[in-house]
């Protein structure tokens, strides 16, 4: 069992403080639109790596790869943009601290601005992140523990406005995937209880603020 710090969309106070030591945890996993210098504040103060995908309130990391330790777009060298200490997992496969973390970032579109897909986009990310999960697991057999979004899959915890509809093509990513857990943002409960939900055998967590959640 690892278990993890998942947080989005709302700073928590106190967890930038020593005092978040005591969730004692192996991994940070962050579901979108928080400061990135919060994440990496979490990341120090808990000396644990993190693993993010961006949310719609988050500034593009599309194009940056790193190559002997250097970070580079386009072909140059550059500085990374993300918060440090993180991975960016968005169309993505990572293994971090024992898990295998899958990822996809972003919403639907409702405005122009990065991090936000229609549906066919989506699918398209999707079905790409499925291909790469595959030759993952035809290397070592392992297969995906946790699939990390921003927003959730339709009809499984999402609203009917448009900003905070979910999106349908995660019903077959997490289908082909199978999943231990899915970790996502982006939909804030304002107070009421959010159950966990489940899709097939996969446990479906809203996570707004911070939650520790054991995989």
């Amino acid at each position: 069992m690892v278990r993890t710090l998942a947080v989005s969309d709302e700073e928590v106070a106190g967890l930038r403080t020593a005092a978040a030591r005591r969730y004692d945890v192996a991994l940070v996993l962050g579901a979108g639109d928080l400061p990135f210098d919060y994440l990496a504040d979490l990341a120090n103060t808990l000396d644990r790596p993190g693993v993010m995908v961006p949310g719609n309130h988050d500034r593009d990391l599309g194009g940056f790869s790193q190559r002997r330790g250097l970070w580079m777009r386009a072909g140059h060298p550059c500085d990374w943009p993300g918060p440090a200490g993180f991975e960016n997992a968005d169309v993505r496969v990572v293994d971090v601290a024992g898990l295998r973390i899958a990822g996809l970032g972003g919403c639907l579109r409702y405005r122009p601005g990065p991090n936000q897909w229609s549906e066919a986009e989506q699918a398209r990310r999707a079905r790409r992140l499925v291909r790469i999960a595959r030759r993952a697991r035809r290397k070592d057999g392992r297969t995906v523990d946790v699939l990390l979004t921003h927003a959730p899959p339709r009809h499984c915890g999402d609203r009917e406005d448009g900003p905070h509809r979910g999106f349908e093509c995660l019903h077959p990513l997490v289908e082909a995937l199978r999943p231990r857990l899915l970790v996502h943002g982006h939909i804030h409960p304002h107070g009421e209880p959010v159950p966990d939900r489940m899709l097939g055998s996969t446990r479906v967590v809203n996570v707004v603020g911070r939650k520790v959640v054991d995989v």
